[in-house]
Protein backbone atom coordinates (compact mmCIF):
# COMPACT_ATOMS: atom_id res chain seq x y z
CA UNK A 1 0.00 0.00 0.00
CA UNK A 2 1.34 3.32 -0.87
CA UNK A 3 1.50 6.32 1.81
CA UNK A 4 0.68 9.41 1.24
CA UNK A 5 3.37 11.62 0.13
CA UNK A 6 2.44 14.21 2.34
CA UNK A 7 1.62 14.54 5.93
CA UNK A 8 -2.00 15.79 6.65
CA UNK A 9 -1.06 17.58 9.95
CA UNK A 10 1.62 19.51 8.15
CA UNK A 11 0.68 22.95 7.38
CA UNK A 12 0.60 24.59 3.97
CA UNK A 13 4.39 25.57 3.10
CA UNK A 14 2.82 27.33 0.46
CA UNK A 15 0.45 29.26 2.29
CA UNK A 16 2.91 30.58 5.33
CA UNK A 17 5.02 31.60 2.36
CA UNK A 18 3.06 33.66 0.30
CA UNK A 19 1.29 35.43 3.82
CA UNK A 20 4.85 36.02 5.39
CA UNK A 21 5.94 37.79 2.02
CA UNK A 22 3.01 39.73 1.79
CA UNK A 23 3.43 40.97 4.86
CA UNK A 24 7.15 41.74 4.03
CA UNK A 25 5.96 43.41 1.36
CA UNK A 26 3.33 45.73 2.74
CA UNK A 27 6.31 46.68 5.26
CA UNK A 28 8.62 47.48 2.00
CA UNK A 29 6.04 49.14 -0.28
CA UNK A 30 5.27 51.57 2.97
CA UNK A 31 8.62 52.68 3.26
CA UNK A 32 8.83 52.86 -0.54
CA UNK A 33 5.29 54.95 -1.09
CA UNK A 34 6.78 57.93 -0.87
CA UNK A 35 8.99 57.17 -3.63
CA UNK A 36 6.26 55.94 -5.67
CA UNK A 37 7.64 52.70 -5.77
CA UNK A 38 6.64 49.08 -4.72
CA UNK A 39 9.21 47.07 -3.57
CA UNK A 40 8.51 45.07 -7.12
CA UNK A 41 9.07 48.32 -8.96
CA UNK A 42 12.24 48.68 -6.74
CA UNK A 43 13.38 45.25 -7.39
CA UNK A 44 13.07 46.04 -11.29
CA UNK A 45 15.26 49.15 -11.21
CA UNK A 46 17.84 47.29 -9.01
CA UNK A 47 17.49 44.30 -11.27
CA UNK A 48 17.94 46.50 -14.77
CA UNK A 49 20.76 48.80 -12.94
CA UNK A 50 23.67 45.85 -13.67
CA UNK A 51 23.55 47.52 -16.93
CA UNK A 52 23.16 44.05 -18.55
CA UNK A 53 20.38 45.45 -20.75
CA UNK A 54 18.53 42.24 -20.25
CA UNK A 55 15.22 41.03 -22.37
CA UNK A 56 11.96 40.79 -20.55
CA UNK A 57 11.76 36.83 -20.33
CA UNK A 58 15.85 37.32 -18.82
CA UNK A 59 14.76 39.55 -16.10
CA UNK A 60 11.51 37.24 -15.54
CA UNK A 61 13.54 34.16 -15.44
CA UNK A 62 15.95 36.32 -13.05
CA UNK A 63 13.70 37.78 -10.75
CA UNK A 64 11.63 34.22 -10.66
CA UNK A 65 8.53 36.00 -12.14
CA UNK A 66 6.24 35.42 -15.15
CA UNK A 67 7.07 37.66 -18.25
CA UNK A 68 3.05 38.85 -18.46
CA UNK A 69 3.32 39.84 -14.46
CA UNK A 70 6.88 41.50 -14.91
CA UNK A 71 5.59 43.65 -17.95
CA UNK A 72 2.60 45.11 -15.79
CA UNK A 73 5.35 45.71 -13.13
CA UNK A 74 7.54 47.48 -15.92
CA UNK A 75 4.65 49.51 -17.58
CA UNK A 76 4.04 52.37 -14.72
CA UNK A 77 8.01 52.78 -14.71
CA UNK A 78 8.13 53.11 -18.44
CA UNK A 79 5.53 55.57 -18.42
CA UNK A 80 7.39 57.69 -15.59
CA UNK A 81 10.22 57.53 -17.76
CA UNK A 82 12.59 55.03 -15.38
CA UNK A 83 13.28 52.31 -18.00
CA UNK A 84 13.48 52.03 -21.38
CA UNK A 85 12.70 49.21 -23.99
CA UNK A 86 14.73 49.10 -26.85
CA UNK A 87 14.46 46.48 -29.29
CA UNK A 88 18.01 44.38 -29.52
CA UNK A 89 20.31 44.90 -31.97
CA UNK A 90 20.58 41.38 -33.37
CA UNK A 91 17.07 40.17 -32.92
CA UNK A 92 14.54 43.13 -33.67
CA UNK A 93 11.76 41.18 -32.18
CA UNK A 94 13.45 40.82 -28.57
CA UNK A 95 12.79 44.16 -26.28
CA UNK A 96 16.09 45.10 -24.19
CA UNK A 97 15.52 47.11 -20.60
CA UNK A 98 17.38 49.85 -19.75
CA UNK A 99 17.86 52.46 -16.77
CA UNK A 100 17.00 55.64 -17.45
CA UNK A 101 18.89 58.48 -15.75
CA UNK A 102 15.19 59.22 -14.34
CA UNK A 103 15.48 55.99 -13.37
CA UNK A 104 18.69 56.00 -12.07
CA UNK A 105 17.75 58.68 -9.97
CA UNK A 106 14.62 57.32 -8.38
CA UNK A 107 16.46 53.76 -7.20
CA UNK A 108 19.04 56.37 -5.29
CA UNK A 109 16.33 58.41 -3.35
CA UNK A 110 14.54 55.67 -3.21
CA UNK A 111 17.50 53.51 -1.26
CA UNK A 112 17.14 55.40 2.02
CA UNK A 113 13.54 54.00 2.46
CA UNK A 114 14.21 50.44 1.34
CA UNK A 115 16.93 50.28 3.65
CA UNK A 116 14.53 51.54 6.39
CA UNK A 117 12.47 48.68 5.42
CA UNK A 118 15.01 46.43 5.86
CA UNK A 119 15.76 47.79 9.26
CA UNK A 120 12.63 47.11 10.37
CA UNK A 121 12.05 43.50 9.15
CA UNK A 122 15.37 42.46 10.63
CA UNK A 123 14.49 44.56 13.89
CA UNK A 124 11.24 42.66 13.64
CA UNK A 125 12.87 39.82 13.08
CA UNK A 126 16.37 39.50 15.01
CA UNK A 127 19.46 39.64 13.10
CA UNK A 128 20.31 36.08 13.91
CA UNK A 129 17.47 34.89 12.72
CA UNK A 130 17.30 36.60 9.64
CA UNK A 131 20.77 36.04 8.54
CA UNK A 132 19.13 32.49 8.85
CA UNK A 133 16.00 32.95 7.00
CA UNK A 134 18.29 35.08 4.24
CA UNK A 135 20.05 31.07 4.23
CA UNK A 136 17.42 29.28 4.38
CA UNK A 137 15.42 30.88 1.52
CA UNK A 138 18.03 31.04 -0.83
CA UNK A 139 18.83 26.66 -0.09
CA UNK A 140 15.35 26.23 -0.99
CA UNK A 141 15.23 28.48 -3.60
CA UNK A 142 18.03 26.84 -5.01
CA UNK A 143 16.81 23.19 -4.86
CA UNK A 144 13.16 24.32 -6.20
CA UNK A 145 14.72 25.63 -8.61
CA UNK A 146 13.60 23.68 -12.07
Amino acid sequence: MNRPVSQPDLPCICARIRRTARRVSQIYDRHLEPYRLTIGQFGVLAQVRTGDAPSIGELAARMVMDPTTLTRTIRPLQQRGLVALAPDAADRRTRRLALTEAGLGALRQARPGWAAAQDEVRLALGEEASAALVTQLDGALSRLSL
